[in-house]
């Protein structure tokens, strides 16, 4: 399936530049989050992250109770049912995305770019571009930066996203496995993708692995939850 998502020309000042929500030093405590087994505040799942992360901790850090998911190798954060986080609006780029990239009045450097396993997409005359992390304005920049380097006098380049890397969803569904990533869908609609609950999961919330810039977190949520490319939605057995 092929998306078309936000569009960004360089140059411009402080491209990869982003606003973090707020954030937790390693060793301190959330309110309202437990860690399974304890009867206290207990640390929060990958604490010091930013971006998405922020924006799920922070959503979740009022959550009158904790909930234990099952065994798991880190502890997760319980959320009530909330108003729908709200991610970072810049999106950040990583292996598996394919990427539009204009270079005006060159159709030779104009193309459609993958970036690899490495991070990075591969471009005549430049080469190597790290494109990992970085937002689109970011990568925009980068390039216009290269091609400035001796080979276009004012480069003009937009980048854009064609179609984003897939997320991930496993357990209780009919049909579990990897899936193309739809803008703005929800864990919600991405069990619908994978066919439906099947009938021994639990319905009421979800497990959501989210992988950014800041780290990795694991967290409880409810089925309305936004979800961002790349993610991974564990859908787990339901107490009879």
């Amino acid at each position: 399936m092929s998306t078309t998502g936000p569009v960004a020309v360089a140059p411009q000042g402080d491209l990869d530049s982003v606003a973090y929500g707020q954030t937790y030093a390693p060793g301190t405590y959330a309110p309202g989050t437990y860690a399974p087994g304890t009867y206290g505040p207990g640390p929060v799942a990958d604490a010091g992250g930013g971006g998405a992360i922020s924006a799920l901790r922070s959503a979740f850090a009022g959550s009158p109770r904790g909930y234990y998911a099952g065994p798991a190798a880190a502890p997760v954060v319980y959320a009530a049912p909330v108003e729908a986080a709200r991610y970072d609006n810049a999106y950040h780029l990583d292996a598996g995305d394919k990427l539009r990239v204009v270079v005006y009045g060159q159709e030779g450097l104009t193309n459609t770019y993958a970036i690899d396993a490495a991070g990075s997409i591969t471009m005549p005359l430049i080469g190597s571009v790290p494109a990992r992390g970085r937002t689109p304005a970011g990568l925009a920049g980068e390039i216009a930066a290269k091609l400035r380097n001796g080979f276009i006098r004012e480069p003009s380049v937009a980048v854009e996203i064609e179609s984003y890397r897939p997320f991930f969803i496993l357990g209780e569904v009919a049909a579990p496995g990897q899936y193309p990533y739809v803008p703005n869908m929800t864990v919600e609609s991405a069990v619908a993708i994978a066919g439906g609950f099947s009938p021994r999961a639990r319905r009421d919330s979800v497990t959501l692995t989210h992988t950014d810039a800041g780290g990795a977190g694991r967290f409880v949520v409810p089925l309305g939850t936004p979800m961002s490319p790349g993610d991974t939605v564990f859908v787990g057995e339901r107490w009879f």
